[in-house]
């Protein structure tokens, strides 16, 4: 028996989702099949605990088969993780060419539709590798599993194809991180903006930066393209996409990162470390949550994020997005206060509360103050012109001289200490 490679084309589907305490909800797992290109066919719920042997109880299990064979379905979706051994199980039970996908390997596939660049196909590639991995073991003839080590084993082409991918990923990771600290010596601030899927991340990326609009709806993006998608669907932002922006006088990139998903394991996560790391990696992380969550799954939420950014660096900025639609902020804002020093609700759709966003980026960047007393000359009105560019300024005249406090980032401040002593040497060669 082989694994088998699900290919999204519009296939015939039928979901299977159960729920030890409560009727399954299958609205979920339908709306990311359906966000996979598939045809619901047939939905069939149970309410019961986990079988070890074939996640549904098994009556249910060749329930979901006959419904397969009668509707021609060419695929059945669960809406959990399956261990190998409840995959080995399940599949038998299936009418041969039917495929069996679970929760994750749908959000992988979907994932690989949506890879617009390199490593975001080389990381999906290398979580779907990391997640057949122990299945390929499972249904492979025992046989061929004491070959583990011959050539030509499948198993073995696996783990080598892991390695390769990894090391790719590894070369990819170091030129994004010399990538960032040019940006960072050009005198950037780099804002990261994550969370979960449809939280209204890249709404807010346009809000923020200062060449999209919007209600700018561009092509699939590129790093510093001059357009990002804001459909409302699932998995829109795959690779990161960067736009310029300012707050108080500094210059900022903002970076839109790949969202998590809901429920997904904690080893798949890791499977998209190199993302993982751009976000932690920045000087200030925007966590974006839909305020239209109750507040405990917002507070879940929250938790599930920072654990996943476990390197977090950053400064970590709640966004409450979608206030418009909620009536009861304040027992939002409360049920994060612990996990976060500083939480914003905002309607980035509106613009509700995007002045307040502005001004907590602005006490959350890394940010130098520096006053230089200079002469009143051609030079110094040049170096003011200049520093205005830079950051925030002050300026105070004072018979002859003037005095003048920058903030800004701290190579804009080295650079302007620089360019005051240049205009000292001038003045003493006068």
């Amino acid at each position: 028996m082989q694994i088998q490679n699900t290919r999204l084309a519009g296939e015939r589907a039928v979901v299977a989702s159960r729920n030890a305490v409560e009727q399954p909800d299958s609205t979920e797992i339908e709306r990311l099949a359906t966000a996979a290109g598939y045809e619901i066919v047939a939905t069939i719920t149970q309410r019961r605990r986990e079988d070890p042997g074939t996640w549904l109880g098994s009556g249910k299990a060749e329930e979901v088969a006959d419904h397969a064979e009668t509707t021609d379905a060419d695929a059945v979706i669960v809406d959990g993780g399956l261990s190998p051994g409840q995959y080995a199980n399940f599949i038998e039970l299936l009418p041969p060419g039917v495929e069996l996908v679970d929760r994750y390997r749908l959000v992988l596939d979907i994932f690989a539709e949506g890879a617009g660049d390199r490593r975001a196909a080389l990381q999906v590639e290398a979580a779907t590798l990391e997640y057949q991995l122990p299945r390929l073991r499972q249904v492979t003839e025992e046989s061929l599993l004491n070959r583990a080590t011959e050539k030509g084993s499948p198993v073995l082409d696996f783990e080598r194809r892991i390695d390769r991918i990894e090391a790719k990923l590894d070369d990819l990771s170091a030129a994004a991180r010399e990538r960032r600290e040019q940006r960072r010596h050009s005198g950037f601030g780099l804002v990261t903006i994550a969370g979960y899927t449809n939280a209204g991340k890249t709404t807010l990326l346009h809000r923020l930066a200062d060449e999209l609009a919007i209600d700018e709806h561009g092509s699939p993006h590129q790093d510093l393209t001059t357009t990002a998608p804001a459909a409302d669907e699932l998995f829109v932002t795959l690779e990161t996409v960067t736009r310029r922006g300012a707050v108080a006088g500094i210059d900022v990139l903002y970076t839109d990162t790949v969202g998590l998903i809901d429920g997904l394991p904690h080893d798949l996560v890791e499977s998209f470390s190199a993302t993982l790391d751009e976000v932690a990696a920045g000087d200030v992380v925007l966590l974006v949550v839909d305020a239209t969550d109750d507040p405990e799954r917002i507070s879940e939420k929250v938790t599930i994020a920072r654990e996943a950014f476990d390197e977090l660096r950053a400064e970590l900025v709640v966004v409450l997005n979608k206030v418009d639609l909620v009536d009861d902020v304040a027992e939002r804002q409360r049920a994060v206060q612990e996990l976060s020093a500083h939480t914003v609700p905002v309607s980035a759709l509106e613009g509700t509360g995007i002045d307040r966003l502005h001004e907590q980026i602005h006490e959350a960047l890394p940010t130098e103050r520096a006053t230089f007393t200079v002469g009143n000359t051609a030079a110094t009105q040049q170096f003011l012109s200049w520093a205005h560019e830079q950051g925030a300024v002050e300026t105070r005249y004072e018979n002859d001289v003037v005095h003048v406090t920058l903030e800004a980032r701290p190579n804009r401040i080295e650079q302007a200490r620089s360019r005051v002593e240049d205009i000292s040497e001038q003045e003493g060669n006068i």
